[in-house]
């Protein structure tokens, strides 16, 4: 074999090498192509999952504060409403409480109610001997219908007449000077109790008013508010 010869087969493996050389690299070039698009798109899809968690989140608490807020309006509103229905059903019974106040303005009406109040009370107590107070600007009349309403009480209740005593130490409060002051004030009426304070019966207009205001409370908003 000459050198010409020699020299042409060298070329033959030299292109030989050099094309499987090629190949082999276009196959690693193909495989890091695939492989680097996989991955990116692996981590596109990651970045997508955080993005859509982080929006759902933010989401949620945004609509938990949305929430919140209307919790919060609908139980302001919900409260200025009761308070305008009490401030409403309290102005009732304060126009009540300063009606009670002209009851004694009729000395003629307001003597035969305080002797219906004391025989009244005399039945609840059932006792032989009672206290009984007064307002002090009462205590002439209380004591001008003390017989008869001791009489009228024997008779319904069957007993001897029971000893009262006018407490002339301790008066109840009197009607107030002005109607918008905050001191403690009677409207008229009794309070009677047995000898040893146990048992007492409050049987004054106010404190009438008061039982009556309550039993009538849910007909009062019923008919001012519906259902």
């Amino acid at each position: 074999m000459n050198d010409a010869d020699v020299s042409k087969q060298i070329q033959q493996m030299v292109r030989f090498i050099r094309q499987e050389a090629e190949e082999k690299a276009n196959e690693i070039y193909v495989s890091a192509e695939e492989e680097f698009n996989i991955e990116k798109l692996q981590l596109v899809e990651a970045e997508k999952r955080k993005i859509r968690q982080e929006y759902e989140r933010k989401e949620k608490q945004v609509e938990v504060r949305r929430k919140i807020e209307y919790s919060m309006q609908l139980n302001a509103s919900r409260l200025k409403v009761l308070q305008a229905q009490d401030d409403l059903v309290n102005s009732m019974r304060d126009a009540a409480s300063k009606e009670l106040l002209c009851v004694a303005d009729d000395p003629s009406a307001y003597k035969k109610l305080l002797k219906g109040l004391i025989v009244q009370s005399l039945l609840r107590l059932k006792e032989p001997s009672v206290l009984l107070r007064c307002r002090e600007i009462d205590y002439h009349l209380v004591q001008s219908i003390l017989d008869e309403a001791k009489q009228e009480y024997a008779e319904k209740a069957k007993v001897h007449l029971p000893t009262v005593t006018i407490d002339q130490k301790v008066y109840l409060p009197p009607p107030p000077v002005d109607q918008e002051a905050h001191e403690l004030f009677c409207s008229g009426g009794v309070v009677l109790a047995s000898q040893d304070g146990k048992i007492v019966c409050e049987n004054t207009l106010d404190a009438r008013l008061d039982v009556v205001f309550r039993q009538k409370l849910p007909e009062i908003r019923k008919r001012l508010f519906g259902v």
